[in-house]
Order: structure tokens, then sequence, then C-alpha cells
């Protein structure tokens, strides 16, 4: 069984406090705001890059086209063509991508959860 140290010990255990660990690349393509919304707008099904981008409100089509190589880059989306005639793109979420979504599923909750207090801190400290 391998355990925690020996990972550590190998150095293949990340320290995101540490501004030369991979991990901190990581951490910044899961915590994009357009990767939240992209993960978990693929939850339930593979969708077309239009069905996204009508999904996903205000993202451009520059943003999200970024969004999702580098989420295919990650290994936590798939892109699959069909090839017919128009040719048909869609995409789904890998098996590493569907283990983002409880966390990023609690953070949109969250957020929903939470946006009366948070909206009433702004207007408080805004009006100070």
């Amino acid at each position: 069984m391998v355990t925690i140290s020996d990972v550590r010990a190998a150095g293949l255990l990340g320290d995101p406090y540490r501004a030369d660990c991979p991990t901190r690349r990581i951490l910044d393509r899961i915590g994009d705001r357009w990767t939240v919304l992209v993960v978990v707008a693929l939850a339930d099904a593979e969708l077309r890059f239009s069905e996204l981008r009508r999904r996903v409100e205000g993202v451009s089509q520059k943003m999200l086209t970024q969004t999702l190589r580098g989420l295919e880059r990650d290994g936590l989306v798939r892109r699959t063509v069909h090839p017919e005639v128009p040719v048909r793109v869609e995409y789904d979420l890998t098996e590493a991508g569907r283990t983002l979504l409880v966390p990023l599923q609690a953070l949109q909750e969250w957020s929903v959860e939470h946006l009366g207090e948070v909206t009433a801190s702004q207007e408080e400290y805004d009006r100070a």
C-alpha cells in the first residue's frame, strides 16, 4: 500500500503554498469561474459548443474555447468529433472531470445560499 509519506518522499505530493508547485496551475484551472460553470453544465449530458455557450451566459466564444481547451488538456473534458456533415463536436466530462462535480457544485450552492448576506456585506462596506 502506498502512503502519503511514500508519495511525499517521491516528490509527487504537491504543496500549493509554494510558488513553483504545479498544483498552483491546477488550482488556477479549477478555481476559474468559467471552469466551475462549464464543468457543472456538463454534469448531466454531453453538450455541443453552442449549447454550452447558451447555458453559460456571458462567456465569450474566445473564453469558452480557451476554457474547454484547458480542461481537455488537463484530462477533465473529452472532445468528441462526429464525422458527419456538418461535423458535430460534443464535450463531456471524463472520469477525472466527474470527480470535480461534488466540490464545484458545493461552491455553486454556497454562493446561491449566501448571496443575500454577501451582497449586504458588500453594500455596507461600500457605504463606509
